[in-house]
């Protein structure tokens, strides 16, 4: 059976699991042969020889197991990232908080040392570390098995010598009080919101914020609050924006933006703290 005809035979599995079920057997037949795309349409009449290693992958898939995982490969700005189960995995939206750093850096140059509160797979920081030159990073996450991926992408884009990885439960093992930046795409759902099916298959922990959800956001605030933080960039939730609006008045807050994401939804924010 040739590569069009495997394409063909297989998508028909996937068409109730994803709007593009073609395209994610191409992907999952360049995943087993180690090809890009470009190869792949130049032998799209090539025999393929595995389809003992795709049906494996087709069965998990037709399940809603995510894609990235059975890959374990994610594109995040550009860029391609190592996933692996157990790590939650990066979602478009987060790239506009590399923009907002971006922004700010760009407007005041003024990043230079820089905290992330729940790296996960590293995604944030390898970015950060690449767009912006001297900058030094202190990554955190109280997920040893996202540590570990993350520092194998710090060390696949060349910038394992700007992150510092560090085991610690958000500010717990941090002895550093002073940031130009604190970054975070926390957990933020609430405990008791049914997540959709392909998303339970990502680690809970990363996803649930508590039983309204933004605890862990508020807890963030509070830290960088008794210390020299100049920014925190934070992702939330799409309902959360009145209540952390109301939260902010609480502290010295010389600037607060609030931003949408590319479905128009409330999704995350700038602050800026009085020096």
């Amino acid at each position: 059976m040739t590569i069009k005809q495997t394409v063909k035979k297989y998508s028909n599995r996937l068409k109730n699991v994803t709007h593009i079920p073609s395209k994610e057997i191409e992907i999952l037949i360049m995943y087993l042969l180690d090809k890009n795309v470009i190869w792949l349409h130049l032998n799209y009449e090539s025999e393929f020889n595995k389809e003992k290693e795709l049906e494996k992958l087709v069965q998990k898939r037709e399940k809603e197991y995510p894609l990235e995982y059975l890959t374990q490969n994610v594109s995040f700005y550009g860029e391609k990232f190592h996933i692996n189960e157990g790590v939650l995995i990066p979602r478009p939206e987060t790239e506009i908080l590399i923009e907002k750093v971006l922004d700010v850096q760009n407007s005041q140059n003024c990043i230079n040392n820089v905290l992330e509160i729940g790296t996960g797979s590293g995604i944030i920081s390898v970015m950060i570390a690449l767009l912006i030159k001297d900058v030094k990073i202190i990554a955190v996450d109280i997920n040893e098995k996202a540590l570990a991926l993350a520092k194998k992408n710090a060390i696949k884009h060349g910038v394992e010598e700007k992150i510092q990885f560090i085991h610690s439960d958000l500010f717990e093992n941090i002895k550093q009080t002073n940031f130009d930046l604190v970054i975070s795409n926390p957990p933020y759902i609430a405990n008791n919101y049914k997540l959709p099916k392909n998303v339970d298959f990502e680690p809970h922990n990363a996803l649930f914020g508590g039983e309204v959800g933004d605890e862990l956001l508020k807890s963030i605030i509070d830290e960088c609050s008794k210390r020299d933080v100049s920014y925190l960039m934070c992702e939330m939730g799409y309902d959360q924006k009145e209540p952390l609006q109301n939260y902010f008045k609480s502290f010295e807050i010389e600037a607060l933006e609030f931003y949408k994401d590319y479905e128009n939804f409330d999704r995350g924010f700038v602050a800026k703290f009085k020096k």
